[in-house]
């Protein structure tokens, strides 16, 4: 088992869960309260995360910020739409046979695909399902529009993790699905050029990119931890 895959699903994943009190923790309710204020005011429930490269700190995000919006009291809904590299399952340490590609392909309803996790009874999540040889093709579906449609109404937020941009374009393709789409940069990684790119290809599906999150930066010289920050 390789180093990553060992670490999936330990504290450094799901921080908000297991040390709620740390400042990585806060860091990430300041973003929640900074993406909730832009739902709420354009009046959206569900948005995606993307990045612009792989290890850039994408599904670490998105775990965590469901798990804040879940502390809130909200009823959220996780979908992992990463097809072709999920983590979700592991991230929460749930059962990956029955999941998104299965509700896709008619084989399982949306209510059996669903599944809780002991993070917090508001959380709810649809992991990806059997890695299917078409995930392009059903993430675009009018199936997966319609999906995305009808948990709207029984969940406050909705959030998609989804592949890096610079690989596939299932998060352009997503993006016209759901009410927005924030980006994560990793630190002295992610290049500018690669950032613009990203930024372009979602222009031009005309996405509503609701902010920028900046991980993997130290706070000071004497702290190893991350921050984490919207722009």
């Amino acid at each position: 088992m390789s180093k990553n895959k060992k670490n999936i699903g330990d504290n450094r994943y799901t921080i908000t869960s297991m040390n709620p009190k740390s400042p990585i923790s806060e860091q990430y309710r300041t973003i929640r309260t900074t993406i909730e204020f832009k739902m709420i005011d354009q009046g959206i429930k569900s948005f995606l995360v993307t990045s612009s490269e792989a290890s850039a700190g994408k599904s670490t995000t998105i775990a965590n910020l469901a798990i804040t919006f879940a502390q809130q009291g909200k009823k959220v809904l996780l979908i992992d739409a990463d097809l072709r590299k999920p983590t979700v399952n592991l991230t929460f340490k749930v059962q990956n046979r029955v999941g998104l590609t299965n509700v896709l392909m008619n084989q399982s309803s949306i209510t059996d695909a669903q599944q809780r996790t002991r993070v917090s009874e508001n959380l709810t999540i649809i992991s990806s399902g059997p890695i299917p040889p078409n995930p392009s093709e059903l993430l675009g579906s009018i199936a997966m529009k319609r999906l995305i449609e009808s948990v709207t109404e029984f969940f406050d937020v909705i959030l998609i993790d989804t592949p890096p941009l610079s690989l596939v374009t299932d998060a352009q393709v997503l993006s016209n699905y759901v009410g927005g789409v924030v980006i994560v940069v990793q630190a002295n990684k992610t290049k500018k050029d690669g950032l613009l790119k990203t930024k372009k290809l979602l222009n031009q599906v005309q996405a509503n990119i609701l902010g920028v999150v900046l991980h993997g930066a130290e706070m000071s010289d004497s702290n190893s931890y991350y921050y984490y920050g919207v722009e």
